[in-house]
C-alpha cells in the first residue's frame, strides 16, 4: 500500500513546530503503527484507517500535557499532509515525507 513506511512529520501547533516519526502499516482498511516524539516517547497509534490515499489515526501524548491528537490526511507519493485536531486547542496542519 502507498501508505506503508516511516514518515517524518512536522506539525505546526500553537506551541510551535513539533516533529515526530510515524511508522505505518496497512492491512485492508486498517492502519497500524507507532508515533515517536523527539523526547523518546513512542506510542502505538489508535483508530487507524485507510481509504485509498486518505488516512486517519489518533495518537495519545502525555507531554506537555495529556491529550489525544486526531490526524486526517492524504498520501501523495512520498508526501503526506493534512489536519490534526488538538483537543481544546483547535486544529493545526501537518506535513511529512517518507524517510
Amino acid at each position: 500500500m502507498a501508505v506503508d513506511g516511516t514518515w517524518k512529520l512536522t506539525i505546526d501547533t500553537p506551541m510551535g513546530v513539533q516533529e515526530s516519526t510515524l511508522t505505518l502499516a496497512t492491512s485492508g482498511n486498517q492502519l497500524t503503527g507507532t508515533q515517536t516524539a523527539p523526547n523518546g516517547g513512542s506510542k502505538a497509534i489508535e483508530e487507524g484507517s485507510v481509504d485509498g490515499h486518505d488516512v486517519s489515526w489518533e495518537a495519545s501524548i502525555s507531554k506537555p500535557m495529556p491529550i489525544t491528537l486526531k490526524f486526517s490526511g492524504t498520501v501523495e507519493g512520498d508526501k503526506i499532509s493534512g489536519k490534526v485536531k488538538l483537543g481544546m486547542f483547535g486544529s493545526a496542519s501537518f506535513t511529512g515525507t517518507r524517510a
